[in-house]
């Protein structure tokens, strides 16, 4: 049989977890109650949504599949912007991620006052989505924007470029901005981890045989940060197959021959100018699982990193 001590020890043990649990509902419960507000539900709203026919006045009308039906087999502008989406998310994404990545770990390798300095200039062309009218100066299609006056010149070419309006351009502009302005969260993320690298395991792996930088990246570096590697790669990855905001500003909405008409557009269309919800939760729920997709399978690559 169990002493008096004994037990009273096990209702010491009990309610010390419970505190502890306490303690998790209370700093975590807030966040739980918003985050399923403001996330989970409305993605559950948004999936019902878009098997219906909703136009915000009357009942939806549920209609079944009829909405994804009438995307991929009715909607040729779908199919543009689902091309055009993809393309700009296989460049733009793994090249902004490995700037971002690249600029940190040069950064990282200064001392600490000229790094801070260097971060918050690297940082800044995330600052400037809003600044549509200095892109617009910058590429104006006629000889008094600047990289015409610059290419004009220098004897590059002989009359000035249509650069926001010819489709031949437009793409290389577009990647060009959208990459500039890449130096973000997902930058910052990766100095931080950088700095969180224990710096004793360098000295171990030197003793293990680890020659030269790059194996030390490999082997080292990476594993150490797969967290921030994560992080960043869900942001580039929302960021890359969310691009709709900055075209809009720089470009105008539709652009020149839907050239740059992407998933985001489509969904702002139908949802914010023609209000017929059903058929935008549709454009929502595939861009989401298209986001998803990708966020798995970046997972898969960061996971193999340093095994």
């Amino acid at each position: 049989m169990k002493s008096k001590n004994d037990t009273m020890k096990v209702n010491k043990i009990k309610s010390s977890k419970r505190f502890e649990n306490l303690d998790v509902v209370v700093f975590l419960g807030p966040f739980l109650v918003v985050f399923t507000i403001f996330t989970i539900l409305p993605v559950f709203t948004s999936l019902f949504i878009s098997l219906t026919n909703f136009n915000m006045l009357e009942f939806p009308d549920f209609v079944g599949i009829a909405n994804y039906q009438k995307l991929f087999l009715n909607d040729d502008i779908f199919s543009l912007a689902l091309q055009n989406t993809f393309i700009l998310a296989l460049i733009t994404g793994p090249l902004s991620y490995i700037m971002c990545f690249g600029f940190a770990w040069l950064i990282n390798e200064v001392p600490p006052k000229p790094r801070a300095f260097l971060t918050l200039l690297f940082y800044a062309p995330s600052l400037s989505g809003g600044f549509a009218y200095v892109w617009q100066l910058m590429f104006s299609g006629d000889s008094y924007g600047y990289i015409n006056g610059a290419l004009l010149n220098l004897g590059i070419i002989s009359e000035p470029i249509i650069w926001l309006t010819d489709e031949t351009w437009m793409f290389v502009v577009c990647v060009f901005i959208v990459l500039w302005q890449a130096l973000g969260t997902t930058f910052l993320t990766f100095i931080a981890g950088l700095q969180t690298v224990d710096r004793t395991l360098y000295e171990a792996g030197a003793v293990d045989g680890i020659k030269n930088r790059w194996q030390e990246l490999y082997f080292i570096t990476l594993p150490s940060m797969r967290g921030q590697l994560l992080f960043g790669a869900v942001l580039n990855v929302s960021g890359s197959f969310g691009i709709g905001s900055v075209i809009t500003a720089v470009f105008g909405f539709p652009t020149n021959g839907y050239a740059l008409h992407t998933i985001m557009h489509h969904l702002d269309d139908y949802g914010g100018t023609r209000f017929e919800m059903g058929y935008a939760c549709a454009i929502a729920t595939i861009l989401f699982v298209i986001s998803i997709s990708a966020n798995k399978v970046f997972q898969f690559v960061l996971g193999r990193i340093g095994k």
